[in-house]
């Protein structure tokens, strides 16, 4: 069996792949570890199975060796050296969390899609996936030698572009707090929860809820604010994403993974993602013809790094 992981930067999930699937499915809070090589001591001596190598799918740009990793969002280096020599495991491979989620979309069965756009797709043409949930990770999928290959990147960290006056006053006031804001300053679960302290100090309310997740759920009761809120991120996220399809052609589908999109699947089909995503002037047209999908499946991750594995 060979060792698999999908390491975020709130969770880590870990699992044995198998041909009869994944096994032994372990879900870990990061906050309770004070680093990787615990957590993943914790999970090899709670399921006893000593796997003939692995694959961990991690949330931040692997070194060129493949060997070792710093988590974008939190504060864990991840040396596969060091796991290998400790534990006795036989070699491990790292790839982007984001490489990860897209080779996962290659597997997902269409019961894990929900469809926000149909399109009309073209089979083997270039994928997108695109994701926020802690981050905003981004990553390409495409089709060649009868195989398909990820160019995974870290396409959260392009420059946030507002699109309307209001988004110019939100950029201003997260330019007070960061010195570049960025696409994932906005589009997040912490871009969420700011949107939201945001629109509390324009109107000069108490922010109430600070998390994105009292603001999704807030938002989820029909609260105006926090509703506002999520319609924003939404339409920030739509944008984004749409103006990555067109840069890369995505005629094989937008995949939106992440947490925050299948965790509040009415909210994102209200409508701001979708009229953001197809707002393209010339190219309005063209966009409407890239299907977009929510990936419901939380272990897609996983599956990907077990694809890696292989």
């Amino acid at each position: 069996m060979q060792l698999v992981g999908d390491i975020g930067g709130t969770r880590s999930r870990l699992a044995f792949s198998s041909p009869q699937g994944l096994l032994h499915v372990r879900v870990f809070a990061n906050a309770d570890f004070p680093d990787f090589a615990t957590l993943l001591g914790q999970f090899l001596t709670e399921t006893g199975v000593r796997p003939l190598g692995g694959c961990f799918a991690v949330a931040g740009p692997v070194a060129d060796d493949g060997r070792s990793v710093h988590l974008t969002n939190l504060g864990w280096r991840i040396e596969l050296d060091a796991l290998e020599a400790h534990y006795s495991l036989p070699r491990l491979h790292l790839v982007n969390d984001f490489a990860g989620a897209a080779m996962g979309i290659t597997v997902t069965p269409p019961s894990a899609l929900v469809t926000l756009q149909p399109g009309q797709p073209l089979a083997e043409s270039l994928r997108l996936v695109i994701g926020a949930g802690t981050g905003l990770g981004v990553a390409s999928l495409f089709k060649g030698d009868s195989r398909w290959h990820v160019l995974p990147g870290e396409g959260g960290h392009i420059g946030f572009a507002p699109q309307d006056e209001q988004q110019d006053a939100l950029c201003r006031w997260l330019r007070e707090r960061h010195p570049r804001v960025i696409a994932e300053h906005v589009v997040s679960g912490s871009g969420l929860a700011s949107i939201h302290a945001f629109l509390c100090e324009q109107r000069g309310i108490a922010n109430t809820a600070d998390t994105p997740a009292a603001v999704a759920t807030r938002a989820q009761a029909g609260e105006v604010v926090p509703l506002e809120a999520f319609d924003l991120f939404a339409a920030v996220y739509g944008a984004v994403a749409g103006d990555y399809a067109l840069a890369r052609m995505a005629r094989g589908g937008v995949f939106l993974a992440g947490g925050i999109a299948a965790a509040n699947l009415g909210l994102m089909q209200r409508g701001s993602f979708m009229a953001a995503f197809s707002r393209k002037g010339v190219y309005t047209e063209l966009i409407g013809q890239m299907p977009v999908h929510v990936v419901t499946d939380p272990l897609l991750g996983l599956h990907g790094a077990a694809c890696f594995g292989a």
